[in-house]
Order: structure tokens, then sequence, then C-alpha cells
């Protein structure tokens, strides 16, 4: 399989060894700096570009009947304006806030418990995100996905990013370190505590869900995501 890395950071690098070591081909690793794009030589296209790039990447993919993966968060203003057009090119696209294996089980348990507890109002709902000092978003793509699922099995509407949210579902967000990504959900009440988390111990399950989730959609039309990919329902 022949692979386009839109993004060649640290991610882009990562991805890139994993795609070698699985018999795939990058055929381009393309920057800010890249002034002409062969697209009838990749089979797919991988984004993990920066905030300000990403959406004009996966409509430039789309537009030329490449199918696209994306990682990148910070973007998602323009989601739907993506979805329509790859429905109207009728090309593939999936975009996950996170492509580990373990962050996506994760999604099905924090949904499974949130419909657990939606008739518990007592207990009061948060969630904390710590990444590397070098992460430029925050909250975290994958926090949003957490509080997206709390909020639709709750009678929470929205989310904010502070301690104070004034009834909102709050969300902290730290920077620390090298971290690679921790999250946290947590329900509180005066006499208990319940709590799940999930703690990636290093970068490379991020890269290997993007290159399956490469693999997976080859011959595909449509807007996936990683529940699809991982038949997770």
């Amino acid at each position: 399989m022949r692979i386009a890395l839109f993004g060649y950071g640290k991610m882009g690098r990562m991805i890139e060894q994993v795609a070698l070591n699985r018999g795939h081909e990058i055929v381009a690793k393309i920057d800010e700096h890249t002034q002409y794009i062969d697209f009838n030589s990749m089979d797919v296209a991988i984004d993990f570009s920066m905030p300000e790039a990403a959406y004009s990447n996966i409509t430039k993919c789309i537009e030329n009947n490449v199918p696209v993966i994306s990682g990148t968060t910070g973007w998602l203003d323009k989601y739907e304006d993506a979805v329509a057009l790859c429905e109207s090119k009728n090309g593939a696209f999936i975009y996950a806030s996170n492509f580990s294996l373990g962050v996506n089980i994760f999604f099905e348990l924090n949904n499974y418990l949130a419909k657990m507890m939606q008739n518990l109002p007592e207990y009061k709902v948060s969630l904390e995100e710590i990444h590397h000092t070098q992460k430029l978003d925050a909250p975290s793509g994958t926090a949003i996905s957490l509080a997206e699922g709390v909020i639709s099995n709750s009678e929470y509407t929205q989310w904010k990013l502070d301690n104070d949210s004034n009834g909102s579902l709050p969300i902290t967000s730290k920077r620390i370190g090298n971290t690679p990504g921790t999250h946290t959900v947590t329900y509180d009440n005066v006499v208990d505590s319940i709590e799940i988390k999930h703690t990636a111990h290093n970068r490379e399950g991020f890269a290997l869900g993007a290159v399956t989730a490469a693999e997976w959609i080859i011959g595909k039309s449509g807007i996936f995501s990683m529940r699809d990919v991982l038949n997770l329902g």
C-alpha cells in the first residue's frame, strides 16, 4: 500500500516506521514547505498535521479521490464541511480524536458508564486530561470525545474548560513533560467516587491504529470512525 503522510513531525515519523514494518511504502512526506503533491502516487493519506492545515489537506485528498485518515485535532469547526464534501465526492474519510485501540475501548466503557449513571444526578462528572507540553490544543480531542459521550447519556448539555463550569461538564487540561496522554473520568458524590482512567505509556499505539485504519479503508467509500475499523458496535 502506498501511503502519503501529511505532517511529518514526531507522529508522522512514528507512523512511517510502523507502516514500513507492516510492508507498506511511504510515497510522500508533506509539510508546510511542500510545493507539489502527486495525488496519483498514493493509495491513502494519513494526516497528522497542524490544526490550521488539516482541513485543506483533507479536502485536497477527497477532491483527488484519495482516502484520508486524520488524527489532527483543533480543526473540528469545519468537520461537517469535510463530511459534506466527502459525501458529494463519494470519497472515504476517517477522523478520530485518538487512534489507540485501548482508547477506543475506553470510549465504549465511558459511554456504558454514563448510561448506568444517568439516573443518579447526585454524582457530578468531571474530566481531566494530561499531555506533553508540545501539544497545542486544549482540551484534547480525546477529552472532547469523552465529554460528548457523557453529554449524550446525561443531563449535561455542554462541556467547559475549567473547574468553575456553572453546570457544564468541566474539563481540566494539564501539560506536563513528555506525557503521551492520560484521561480520567470521575463521578463524584459526597459518599464516594467512581473513576475510569486510560494511561498511554507511549505513542506507538496511536501510530499503529492510524496505519490499521488506513489498511481498512482501502476500497471503501463513506465517513467512518474507529468503531467501524475495530468493529466495536
